[in-house]
């Protein structure tokens, strides 16, 4: 259902008093002016509570005047929204989206251009684009830098990661506004691309939070022909500017009027709960453009993948570096190539046994050898398997055991060669049934001297989801750019990684308790994150004595991640034989859903702790997910969720009275409770600990 109200009209004003708007509920409002000289600025309250100080708005064109000052107003034209709409896959059936829009129209009279600055004011925040209409004087052009401020009422703390173009695999920092600064970070972090040309430049999303108890998040959405935008911040004035990823010859963006630019985007909120639980970002990205989504369907998937990251086996099929290559050329086997047609079989028996939709697959394909830190152009076909890889047979094999095999698809950074090996990768999932791909852009880019975060790579991004939903196949992109709600647009781009995984606590100083308290409120409000939780066995000395590394929560928490981690992707990330010694906590991952009807955000504070229930679509059952991070906590659950008038049988995974993320991080608890709507749980979260609870509806 969708309203449109259009409200007023101003005609031809040089300069006009302050304009405003407000959300919905009047809680947030929004004012925008023009300056003497003609300069647009904006500013935000919150229940009166100023929020976003005054704050010019402008964009510098390359080799031109640059559109920040000597505008004039030809008109202010307001409307209000109100529409509900269903996404394909998501936290809930049904999303809200309600807003009261502001279009200022500006030209500058020396030049003969237009601009338009359209502002969308939501309960939850607001959003503000730049809108370039089809002109004369303004036809291709060059986007050299955007001016666009968002000048804070305070010092606030804030959860940050490096403005880094080329990765977003970081830990976040927590700290003061004004203690940010990239130069005195411990780099040491296992990323391997890095590309951080600022000591006070952040990634967004910002998550903040003021002395006074506001939480503040800028973000961006709807990135679509444009570079992502970090944060340059002012630590002495609190003010963040943007800053937009260059290209290889240091232009931000090619454009042709008419066009448009990503939402800049400030969610605001008493409540961390709004924040979290905000669907604005994919509210501000278009509706689907498949017609028939029939094909996009939900999978929770095993694979060979933890086995390399914990050294068991390889994803190259000779040994890296060539070092075992036969004299006359050939590949000569190491003996430890993990992607065999054996093993595959092992891994889609369990998948089978166990009720799981798929089995992933990497190091499958010829080109692992020796590509890594090489830049090397020509790696990967995406179509040859190694010799002890029979496609056919496992496709077959799979097929005869109701399995779908996920195809992988690393591209060594090497996007152009990706591009002109697309179609024949395409063509050959669809002769085999594979309804999905894992793609993968490890190492620096080709073309050389592009960013991950550039348009270039934005545009490759989005192009690879539209060219998959061409062939009706879905895509789970890893080291890509940062989601911003593209998924509503092409709900078959299912998932990306785009943020430090679990896979980093196997061989790095790993993801600290807290890091998975904050991702709901960063990464994930621009899309679902493939996180590849449910690892048991969580030190890694266990398949070397001399290994120190460890995964950073304890069992239970890797339950609760399947529910506070929103995926309709989820691996059980562990290898079988780990998940067969701990049968008993495994039947929660293989109870879990993956695609909800509803979800309701209990208790949330960034840094510190999360609490989700989630309600399974087409289905009565309902599942919570509880995180702390390195501290222990104790809370009291309203289950009044729950349908009235219904008896549930609970069965709740918790952590055990003695376990310790880093001293005992395996002790876990199982006990099963009649609860109805009206009970209370209590639960008790270890250090870096969680709670999994499953709720059966009892007939």
């Amino acid at each position: 259902m969708r309203k449109l109200h259009l409200l007023v009209f101003l005609i031809s004003i040089l300069s006009v008093e302050a304009q405003n708007v407000s959300s919905p509920s009047k809680t947030i409002s929004l004012s925008f002016k023009l300056s003497s000289d003609g300069k647009p600025s904006y500013s935000v309250s919150y229940k009166t509570k100023p929020i976003i100080k005054e704050s010019t708005l402008g964009i510098t064109i390359k080799d031109s005047k640059s559109l920040e000052a000597n505008f004039r107003i030809d008109s202010i034209g307001q409307k209000s929204f109100n529409e509900t709409w269903q996404p394909v896959l998501g936290e809930q059936s049904n999303i809200k989206n309600s807003y009261n829009e502001m279009t200022v129209a500006l030209s500058q009279p020396s030049t003969d251009r237009r601009i338009n600055i359209i502002f969308r004011v939501f309960d939850e925040g607001i959003a503000f684009r730049y809108e370039f209409p089809k002109q004369k004087n303004l036809n291709y052009f060059i986007i050299a830098d955007e001016k666009s401020q968002f000048n804070l009422a305070g010092n606030h703390k804030a959860f940050w990661i490096p403005g880094d173009y080329d990765s977003q695999e970081y830990a976040y920092n927590e700290t003061k506004l004004s203690e940010i600064d990239n130069s005195k970070l411990d780099l040491n972090n296992g990323i391997g691309v890095k590309t951080i040309a600022s000591s006070f430049r952040v990634q967004s999303p910002l998550m903040m939070k003021s002395a006074d108890g506001i939480y503040i998040n800028v973000f961006e959405a709807a990135v679509v022909n444009y570079p992502i935008m970090h944060l340059d911040v002012d630590t002495k004035n609190f003010g963040l500017t943007s800053n937009l990823v260059p290209n290889a010859i240091g232009d931000k963006a090619y454009l042709q009027a008419p066009c448009v630019s990503p939402w800049r985007t400030i969610m605001i909120s008493d409540d961390a709960r709004d924040i979290v639980g905000s669907k604005m970002i994919l509210n501000l990205n278009e509706p689907s453009k498949i017609e028939d989504t029939s094909w996009i369907q939900p999978m929770k998937y095993v694979g060979v993948w933890w086995e390399m990251h914990v050294g068991k086996s390889t994803w190259d099929y000779a040994g890296s570096q060539n070092a075992q290559n036969a004299a006359d050329g050939s590949l000569k086997p190491s003996g430890k190539h993990g992607a065999t047609t054996e093993n595959t079989k092992r891994y889609i028996d369990f998948a089978a046994k166990n009720g799981f939709d798929g089995v992933l697959v990497e190091g499958w394909n010829v080109g692992w050898e020796d590509w890594f830190g090489n830049w090397k152009e020509d790696v990967f076909d995406f179509t040859t398997p190694y010799p002890d890889y029979n496609l056919k047979e496992i496709n077959d094999y799979a097929k005869s055991k109701g399995i779908k095999m996920i195809m992988h698809h690393e591209t060594s950074g090497s996007v152009a060669n990706y591009e002109r090996h697309l179609d024949r990768a395409l063509n050959l999932m669809k002769e085999y049934g594979y309804p999905a791909a894992k793609s993968g852009y490890v190492g620096r880019i080709i073309p050389r001297g592009e960013f991950h975060d550039g348009q270039t790579m934005v545009n490759h991004f989005n192009f690879v989801a539209r060219r998959f939903a061409d062939y009706k196949l879905m895509v789970n992109s890893h080291e890509s750019s940062r989601p911003t709600g593209y998924s509503r647009t092409y709900p078959n781009y299912i998932a990306a990684e785009a943020a430090r995984g679990n896979e980093f606590n196997a061989w790095s100083v790993g993801n600290p308790p807290m890091h998975e308290t904050i991702l709901p409120f960063t990464r994930l409000l621009g899309g679902p994150m493939d996180y590849t939780p449910g690892i048991f066995e969580i030190k890694m000395s266990y398949y070397d004595k001399t290994k120190t590394e460890q995964v950073h929560t304890t069992l239970a928490k890797q339950l609760a991640l399947y529910v506070t981690m929103y995926s309709p992707l989820q691996m059980a990330a562990d290898l079988p034989e780990n998940y067969e010694r701990y049968a008993d906590a495994f039947q929660f991952i293989k109870d879990v859903a993956v695609d909800w009807q509803d979800s309701k955000y209990l208790e949330a504070e960034p840094g510190d702790y999360l609490t989700v229930a989630r309600k399974e679509k087409n289905g009565e059952r309902w599942f919570l997910g509880a995180i702390t991070d390195e501290n222990a906590r104790k809370t009291e659950i309203k289950l009044d969720f729950l349908s009235p008038n219904k008896k549930y049988q609970a069965i709740i995974y918790q952590d055990g009275t003695d376990a310790d993320w880093k001293n005992n991080p395996k002790s876990y608890a199982i006990k099963t409770m009649e609860v109805t709507s009206k009970s209370k749980i209590k639960l008790n979260l270890a250090n870096g600990g969680g709670t999994a609870i499953s709720f059966k509806p009892i007939n």
